[in-house]
């Protein structure tokens, strides 16, 4: 497990103070325990409806988990939300221009194509936000 997998790390000491196994835990959330191990071990992300799952049956705060599962998605935080550009369009142009955060974040042609309809919308307005909301709506074949 890295240093850097806060959420991991939170879900195996929650998990143990339950007194659960990861097979016990995984059949509460309804994932496999394999898929348990991946995400203490920082392998994998959870889903918005997963991650509400573990923090209902771990009784933690959805919010801090979702922050810690996702910390790309922090500056989305109300607190801590960065200067948005003044356009969706300037949004845009930054996201496309910014092709480490791309690569990063390994955004495919099908997913930058849905975010292009996105921006017309004039929801996203940084850069990151747009890698918040592809990270978020990417869904793990293990978890349906």
């Amino acid at each position: 497990m890295t240093t850097n997998n806060k959420f991991g790390q939170l879900l195996k000491e929650h998990r143990q103070a339950h007194g659960l196994t990861q097979r016990e835990l995984a059949a509460k959330i309804n994932v496999k325990a394999s898929h348990v191990a991946y995400l203490e071990t920082g392998q994998r992300k959870p889903s918005l409806g997963l991650l509400g799952r573990i923090a209902d049956t771990l009784k933690l705060d959805k919010q801090k988990l979702f922050v810690l599962a996702h910390p790309e998605a922090r500056s989305m935080m109300p607190s801590n939300r960065p200067a948005r550009t003044k356009t969706p369009k300037e949004a845009w142009r930054a996201l496309l221009n910014d092709r480490a955060l791309l690569s990063r974040y390994q955004v495919t042609k099908r997913e930058l194509q849905a975010l292009k309809h996105l921006s017309m919308l004039g929801y996203a307005m940084t850069p990151r936000e747009f890698v918040a909301i592809v990270t978020l709506i990417r869904r793990d074949p293990d978890e349906e």
